[in-house]
């Protein structure tokens, strides 16, 4: 499980490294970063469950703020979001982001889960 963990931390900080040239890169660098921290921390068995936790939950506000537009994205039939990296459309955008958050809130939850049984 250490190298799973350790692979996860190089993962989350290469998403947080690329996050410079967001519009609003800071919150997105902390969030990645900290999935970054807690399963790096998780390798050497120092996670920090009450961290972990914060991250999740926030991760799962922010993505429950942008359901509509994930929503809306499924509706128009879930078009293409990877044609190019600048969005053309607001929807692009937002569901990048949901995504995003979502994949940051199960990591944290797959984190959890295993850390219990450890």
């Amino acid at each position: 499980m250490k190298n799973t963990y350790r692979i996860l931390a190089v993962i989350f900080a290469l998403f947080a490294a690329v996050q410079y040239n967001d519009p609003d890169p800071l919150p997105w660098i902390l969030l990645y970063g900290s999935v970054a921290v807690h399963f790096g921390m998780a390798a050497y068995q120092r996670a920090n469950r009450t961290a972990v936790w914060f991250s999740m939950i926030a991760a799962a506000f922010w993505a429950v703020a942008l359901v509509p537009e994930f929503v809306g994205w499924l509706r128009m039939g879930a078009p293409t979001i990877v044609g190019s990296m600048k969005a053309e459309a607001p929807w692009i955008e937002y569901t990048r982001e949901f995504l995003g958050l979502a994949l940051a809130g199960l990591a944290c939850g797959f984190l959890l889960r295993k850390s219990k049984s450890t």
